[in-house]
């Protein structure tokens, strides 16, 4: 990588770019409403059972000027989320004002375990106990989306809950490989302790990307 090119993407003007595409938003607070996903390649957080595991290493992922990206996002819809990966590894600063410039909503989806950048409409935090993330963090989310992998997982979701504002929607979502087992346990815990409620990876469900 040449020096011009590290510098933006320090500066955030370039991104190591996976895949971007329209769709139907799948998850949490937002399920079912349209949106563009941008994910941005790198992560370090190492969930055993993600998904998108290609995602990992940002090398494999072109770097890509942030105001293509808006350009495309233009296209497409007034909603833009912001997944990774890890976003929050790379500045977001500027493609979200870019974003936000032409009059479109920025969302994320993050783990938390790096710093605080960008400008949001939405922040679903997301936190895995590989990586926990940073104190600075909790007190930005709009949504906290826990992924229930096994029992302790209920620990670990009101752990994280008592990090969070007042404000903060939360969610439990059974992991994909486990869903039959654990959304049983979702729905009696749910029951039990409403300030939670359920999350379904309905895009699955659905056959969409």
């Amino acid at each position: 990588m040449n020096k011009e090119t590290k510098d933006l993407i320090d500066q955030g003007k370039m991104l190591p770019l996976m895949e971007e595409f329209y769709t139907i938003q799948g998850e949490g607070y937002h399920t079912g409403k349209a949106a563009y996903f941008i994910r941005v390649g790198g992560c370090d957080v190492g969930c055993h059972w993600c998904d998108v595991k290609e995602s990992w290493n940002a090398e494999l992922h072109p770097p890509t000027l942030a105001n293509t990206i808006v350009e495309h996002a233009k296209k497409y819809s007034d909603t833009v989320v912001i997944t990774g990966g890890e976003p929050l590894m790379w500045s977001m600063d500027y493609l979200t004002k870019k974003l936000q410039q032409n009059g479109i909503k920025t969302h994320i989806e993050t783990s938390g375990a790096y710093s605080f950048s960008g400008i949001w409409d939405w922040f679903c935090l997301s936190p895995k106990k590989t990586k926990l993330p940073l104190k600075e963090v909790y007190k930005e989310a709009d949504e906290l989306k826990i992924i229930i992998f096994n029992k302790s997982d209920f620990k670990f979701a009101e752990e994280q809950a008592a990090k969070v504002g007042s404000n903060c929607e939360m969610f439990l979502q059974p992991e994909w490989s486990k869903k039959e087992k654990m959304t049983e346990l979702i729905v009696d815990y749910v029951m039990k302790n409403p300030k939670w409620k359920i999350s379904l990876q309905t895009h699955k469900y659905l056959n969409i990307p």
